[in-house]
């Protein structure tokens, strides 16, 4: 990707859970020399700390406790080079594989939908990006956090490619679960990510589309490249 990266833009990665969204995104930033910001990672750190502190017990969310908490929750970055991204920390402390549980995954859609979580997320996210030079990921990226982003993309796969992805992710750490109860995850994740009341996971109208079921890592970044050229280079 040889461009003059004198041009600063905002690129907006929307798209269906476990659809590689953020080895895209890091991939891209990369490259380009952006800041490359998960935005799910900051919504299953909420979910996280709410099942540690009392606000989720057994996979049921308590709202208002979560509410209040809230204000008690820092979400910060910081850049580990060992694997070339920034590892999310919640109060000054390491939460990057804690997040990824499939207990905190159960219920990160649910805490998601909180108006009030989105509300305080979406104004840290606009405030990351107020210099641009950065690659967000998430599910309202395109349409609501940064709807004037200067490339869009919108990322979708095969539910079973997804849960088959996550699950070789799950499994390589050493958690104990099935692909069927990933699958099963999968599918009621799109459900409610789709049809939540705030903010729901929409394709933006000026989104690319990128279904990624069968294609490769450097095929994607190869089909990215021939977008960015007509932008930034």
């Amino acid at each position: 990707m040889e461009c003059s990266l004198n041009k600063k833009i905002i690129i907006a990665i929307d798209g269906f859970s476990s659809c590689g969204k953020s080895t895209f995104a890091k991939n891209i930033a990369v490259k380009l020399g952006y800041v490359f910001i998960d935005t799910g990672a900051m919504y299953r750190a909420v979910t996280l700390y709410g099942v540690e502190n009392g606000a989720i017990v057994d996979g049921v969310l308590n709202e208002t406790k979560l509410i209040d908490l809230l204000d008690k929750i820092e979400i910060s970055f910081k850049f580990n080079s060992d694997r070339e991204a920034s590892d999310i920390y919640v109060n000054g402390v390491l939460v990057e594989d804690r997040i990824r549980s499939i207990d905190v995954s159960n219920c990160v859609s649910a805490v998601s939908g909180i108006a009030e979580v989105r509300e305080k997320l979406v104004a840290m996210q606009q405030e990351m990006g107020l210099n641009r030079g950065i690659v967000m990921d998430g599910r309202d990226i395109g349409t609501v956090v940064f709807p004037d982003a200067e490339l869009k993309i919108f990322m979708t796969a095969d539910p079973l490619v997804r849960a088959k992805r996550r699950y070789d992710e799950l499994t390589t750490k050493g958690d104990i679960v099935s692909l069927e109860e990933i699958k099963e995850n999968v599918i009621s994740r799109d459900e409610a990510d789709q049809n939540r009341a705030v903010s729901p996971l929409r394709r933006a109208n000026d989104a690319i589309l990128l279904d990624n079921s069968n294609m490769t890592i450097p095929q994607q970044m190869e089909w990215v490249s021939a977008r960015l050229k007509s932008i930034i280079c």
